[in-house]
């Protein structure tokens, strides 16, 4: 998994590549906690844009719990865009649609 991470206009926006399985999870997770903890200037918010995401297993769905509640206890809006089919039905099947605010696109994302 290649996971990318850029600040567009005050917000972080973590784009992973690939599959997020049990593999993938301790970096995946671990990015995430440092973009939420933003150094001297904390994001005005986190957002993984999932276009890139092929695969998400329940090792995955955890990482984005763990983080999603870090973010949450720290003020910080946690967000996802661009879910692609597969991983939209494991949002859904989940739950986690409730839990996280999905976004179609980037732009949405953003707003």
């Amino acid at each position: 998994m290649e996971i990318s991470i850029e600040n567009v206009g005050g917000a972080t926006v973590v784009s992973p590549q690939g599959r997020l399985d049990f593999a993938a999870t301790t970096e995946f997770q671990e990015k995430l906690q440092g973009a939420i903890a933003g150094g001297d200037n904390p994001p005005g918010a986190v957002i993984v844009d999932c276009a890139g995401l092929s695969y998400l297993s329940s090792a995955g769905l955890r990482a984005f719990l763990i983080v999603a509640r870090a973010a949450q206890s720290g003020g910080i809006p946690f967000l996802a865009c661009s879910l692609q089919k597969a991983v939209r039905e494991v949002f859904d099947v989940s739950g986690f649609s409730q839990l996280i605010v999905a976004h179609p696109d980037r732009a949405a994302a953003l707003a």
